[in-house]
């Protein structure tokens, strides 16, 4: 089993209480529960915006982990890659997986279970099935014109 997370300079429950304009870069980095669906690509119908997930990956994104293996320089590898904060998440919220923490508190609603803030270890979204560990795809190894094979919701 995994570590425990680090509460350090959290507020307690802050997810709660706590509006997403007034969190801290700190909370505001802590309500990503490590699932690495929004790291999935994604097929948008341009006529209609329906977007499908596809089970293909970002190149940077660890199969293992579900996290950015260059998450600080993301950019600079991938330069079309959002950075979710309060002020974007109502144009982006769309397309974030349903069991997303940002689109959850955004559309009023609780934090899950599993979350690891609520349950103080990372490994109970890879244990509740949520995680994309060991089952997406890195982009490299699938053409584009391919992705559509690979749709896993929408």
């Amino acid at each position: 089993m995994k570590e425990a997370i680090s509460r350090k300079g959290l507020r307690p429950t802050f997810w709660e209480n706590v509006p997403l304009t007034k969190m801290t870069t700190d909370e505001w980095e802590a309500l990503c529960d490590g699932c690495g669906r929004c790291c999935l690509n994604k097929l948008e119908d341009p006529d209609t915006g329906h977007v499908a997930l596809t089970r293909v990956s970002c190149r940077l994104l660890d199969n293992e982990s579900c996290r950015c293996a260059q998450y600080e320089i993301r950019h600079q590898f991938v330069p079309e890659c959002i950075r979710m904060t309060s002020k974007t998440i109502s144009k982006h919220a769309y397309w974030l997986p349903n069991t997303c923490a940002y689109k959850l508190l955004y559309e009023g609603k609780k934090l899950p279970e599993w979350h690891p803030l609520r349950t103080g270890t990372e490994q109970t979204v890879h244990d509740a099935g949520i995680s994309v560990q060991g089952w997406s795809i890195p982009e490299f190894e699938v053409p584009e014109d391919e992705w559509e094979d690979h749709i896993i919701e929408g």
